[in-house]
């Protein structure tokens, strides 16, 4: 039974794990966030089934744009406070708190732990954007940052510190919300590991009812459609490069194919569960990164050093203009970036968050926090730094096809800058695979998110549910691709980022429970401090 009391919740709940749950067929499933969850997927995939694609995407793209175009300055002072949020939680006692009690002990080492961190949060993203996104900033491809001038020595500057903005302790600390209080509520409460244990000190007893049902479904839909958008999007890229590689023709045959190997490689990494699959694959990505990132620092020369302090200054320069929304020159492109990624980082915070959760139980508040958001922010510097280095030397000197024709398509940008690069066709191969395991383990740590939802909180559950979420997942890519290609991925990208607009409430919401917990956690140790 979770005993957790204070001011604001003064019954003690007797809601136990699961015991709403319904046991059949090898399933153990809390049926009205399952049934309502597949119900709403199957309704959205029959409608993008008998709608035109382009009349989706139309649909759902003006649904987005309107919710972007509206809340700009809601979701950039939303992230304002995340990060302050979680700064403050840092410095304060509260810091002290270890997830799953004071004598709890962490259950991964530090380098496993960092490596799902990073596998789970954004390692594919840097992947895609680790060329395309400074390139896109300096040249002007879509309007520039702050509205500096295009190719001018202020754009290189302004094109690091954006990208480090964008994919630095911002989103980070976006994750870092979620993953500490769906982990507190669970650990140190007793409380199902799901959304809406989150809200138990505002919602009571209510959380069990459909205010909570509404939570967790909300948090299911944004996973699925957000994963099967990223997989969508990555089997193109990676169709791209091998045609680049050895000059066959990209079909959608191919990029299909890419989805199913990458499924059924997911389905059996998540049969094996965290520590044989998810964890083993996170390391090999780790490795794999590591030698990637480091063949292209050799390859760069001084090149990587100098970008390094460019990027780091420049992010420091760039940071509050680009954390005030009012009265800018480029809101245009502060719409069409900046608060399209806030969106896009909140709708997929359920997913990473809880992944974050499940596997950082013994950590302290402080360790929590301090690691979630600095250990990923310097490795993407680092990445930046060298990949964004690279493009923009080619660019600026001529060289190769992104010296000649700059951004011409994205998911070929990567494979561009090694065209200019000594073992140009080893790092494309070696990047191939390293998409390919990327994708591996968002699926499945997704699929494990999904399926605790799902079930009620539960943390194990039968190994036919957990294949089941993992080949649903795959299922949802496959046929987008198949009906609509591009503009199915893209309408379900849409659907996926309008939910960003209700989580932004739920995070805030989420901070002042987090608050309400802690405060009682903090009064159970001093007073257990006393008595010893």
């Amino acid at each position: 039974m979770s005993q957790f009391t204070d001011k604001y919740s003064i019954e003690n709940t007797d809601y136990e794990v699961g015991q709403d749950n319904i046991n059949k067929l090898g399933f153990d499933i809390h049926n009205p966030v399952f049934g309502a969850s597949a119900g709403l997927v199957l309704f959205f995939l029959i409608a993008l089934l008998v709608t035109d694609p382009a009349t989706a995407k139309a649909s759902l793209d003006g649904i987005k744009w309107q919710i972007i175009n509206t809340f700009d300055a809601l979701f950039i002072w939303s992230s304002n406070l995340f990060l302050l949020f979680c700064l403050g939680v840092v410095v304060s006692p509260f810091g002290k708190i270890r997830l799953g009690g004071q004598k709890a002990i962490p259950e991964h080492s530090n380098l496993s732990w960092v490596a799902m961190l990073f596998a789970a949060g954004m390692g594919i993203g840097l992947l895609f954007w680790g060329v395309a996104e400074p390139v896109a900033y300096f040249t002007g491809w879509f309007e520039t940052p702050l509205g500096v001038e295009a190719y001018s020595e202020q754009a290189i500057r302004t094109a690091f510190g954006t990208t480090m903005y964008h994919w630095g302790l911002n989103p980070w600390s976006i994750y870092a919300i979620v993953g500490l209080s769906m982990a507190f509520f669970a650990y140190n409460k007793g409380l199902p590991l799901s959304i809406r244990s989150v809200f138990y000190p505002i919602l009571g007893d209510r959380t069990w009812g459909w205010p909570g049902h509404v939570i967790d479904v909300l948090a299911v839909l944004a996973t699925l459609f957000g994963l099967a958008t990223s997989l969508g999007l990555g089997a193109q890229q990676a169709a791209s490069g091998l045609g680049y590689v050895f000059g066959f023709e990209v079909t959608e045959q191919l990029q299909l194919g890419i989805v199913l190997f990458v499924s059924s490689l997911a389905i059996v990494s998540v049969i094996r569960g965290i520590n044989g699959g998810v964890k083993q694959l996170s390391n090999i990505n780790l490795i794999a990164a590591f030698v990637l990132l480091l063949i292209v620092i050799i390859a760069s020369g001084s090149v990587f050093f100098g970008y390094m302090g460019t990027a780091l200054i420049s992010y420091v320069e760039s940071f509050l203009p680009l954390s005030n929304p009012h009265g800018r020159v480029d809101e245009s492109w502060m719409q069409g970036w900046t608060v399209f990624y806030w969106a896009w980082w909140i709708s997929v915070s359920p997913c990473v968050g809880m992944f974050i959760a499940r596997v950082s139980k013994g950590r302290t508040i402080r360790e929590f926090l301090s690691a979630v958001i600095l250990i990923p922010t310097l490795i993407t510097w680092v990445w930046m730094s060298a990949f964004g280095g690279i493009a923009i030397e080619q660019i600026i000197h001529n060289v190769g096809e992104l010296g000649e024709n700059g951004l011409s398509d994205i998911t070929l940008s990567l494979f561009y800058a090694y065209e200019a690069l000594p073992l140009s066709s080893i790092l494309s191969l070696l990047s191939i695979v390293l998409i390919m395991v990327f994708f591996v383990t968002t699926s499945d740590s997704a699929s494990l998110v999904i399926d605790s939802i799902t079930s009620g909180g539960k943390v194990d559950t039968p190994v036919t549910q957990r294949a089941f979420w993992a080949a649903l997942q795959g299922a949802i890519a496959a046929v987008l691709l198949w009906v609509g290609g591009t503009e199915s991925i893209q309408a379900l990208q849409a659907g996926a980022i309008s939910t960003a607009l209700p989580f932004t409430i739920l995070l805030i919401a989420m901070c002042v429970s987090l608050l309400m917990g802690m405060k009682t956690e903090l009064q159970l140790m001093y007073t257990s401090e006393a008595h010893s």
